[in-house]
């Protein structure tokens, strides 16, 4: 299972040279199933890449509901045949059908030239408060994930602590322990709602927070 942008909680993405490395791997094992969760799609902030089609059977999800609206819960899917005969299997275990309605509202909206603006403005504003604010942590000694999506990685000393020094200040954000297994402490900081006159305060808040605590783990 491959989420190749806006992975959650890191904003990592998969690059052209890491897709040809993993697509070298995989082509030893043609009969593994690729599952591709492209869920952020059009506001993701880094370019489509895929490894679909390296081995036998695959599927590549592409979802609407970040880019153009959490109540559109409709996905495209493309994949070889018996994946996707397989996944219509699934389907008819539960609902089995997805609302005439939203498939159509989906499909006037990515037939507008008007929706595709806004929807393309609005990842340029998500990239602009996502670097803008790994930026501003950069400046006050602090490193930070944010290639893509709509979160900031920040690696702290203590969630916790961190999390306590947030709220203190005013701000709330998601303790990294719900994302995590082995991984040192962190925070995930939601920039979607994020306006730039936010981003210096956050970023100073944030410095203090990086370190709050004795550096125990969670």
């Amino acid at each position: 299972v491959v989420t190749p942008r806006a992975q959650v909680p890191t904003g990592a993405a998969v690059s052209a040279s890491r897709a040809r490395a993993l697509q070298r791997v995989l082509t030893s094992y043609p009969h593994t199933v690729l599952v591709e969760d492209d869920h952020a799609a059009d506001v993701a902030g880094a370019p489509s890449v895929t490894l679909a089609g390296t081995t036998d059977h695959w599927i590549h999800v592409r979802s609407v509901s970040k880019a153009w609206g959490p109540d559109l819960r409709l996905a495209v899917v493309a994949g070889d045949v018996g994946t996707v005969d397989r996944l219509r299997g699934r389907q008819r275990l539960g609902p089995g059908w997805v609302s005439h309605t939203t498939q159509e509202a989906v499909a006037e909206l990515w037939d507008s030239p008007k929706a595709q603006n806004l929807v393309r403005r609005a990842g340029l504003e998500y990239a602009e408060r996502r670097t803008g604010l790994r930026d501003a942590l950069a400046e006050r000694g602090v490193a930070a994930h944010a290639r893509s999506g709509l979160n900031v990685w920040l690696p702290v000393r203590d969630e916790t602590a961190a999390v306590a020094s947030l709220l203190t200040a005013g701000w709330a954000v998601a303790p990294g322990s719900r994302f995590r297994l082995a991984s040192p402490p962190a925070l995930r900081i939601t920039i979607a709602s994020l306006s730039v006159g936010e981003i210096p305060p956050l970023a100073d808040a944030l410095a203090r927070a990086a370190v709050a605590g004795r550096g125990r783990g969670v």
